[in-house]
């Protein structure tokens, strides 16, 4: 990306003036964010969380979003799930060891009437 934009009629030591911004998506490495700086000095990063954002947008914004993911739910926000466990599983320590790993692609649902 940098060195496109870079690629102008004069020569700069600090890369483009082209901004780029960079976010961090939830938090399953624990470990720490490295950046290698070879791509200018105009850009920024920064992480992205719901709360906050609808704090932002307000009352009737965030009325209209959670009117979408009803709406939605069974297509766009349909998800899927590596387990299904009851309160009594929650508290299982080999079911804690289980899903309290750090992985992608399988969330477990718990689901209290069961």
């Amino acid at each position: 990306m940098e060195r496109v934009a870079s690629e102008a009629n004069e020569f700069s030591r600090y890369g483009s003036d082209t901004h780029k911004q960079v976010y961090i998506y939830g938090g399953l490495d624990r470990g720490a964010t490295t950046i290698t700086r070879n791509f200018g000095m105009s850009w920024g990063l920064g992480g992205w969380l719901l709360t906050p954002f609808l704090g932002k947008i307000g009352q009737e914004g965030a009325d209209r979003l959670r009117q979408r993911v009803a709406d939605e739910i069974t297509t766009t926000f349909a998800s899927s799930y590596g387990m299904r466990l009851s309160l009594t599983d929650v508290v299982d320590p080999a079911m804690v060891k289980r899903y309290g790993l750090m992985a992608t692609g399988d969330k477990a649902l718990i689901t209290p009437q069961d």
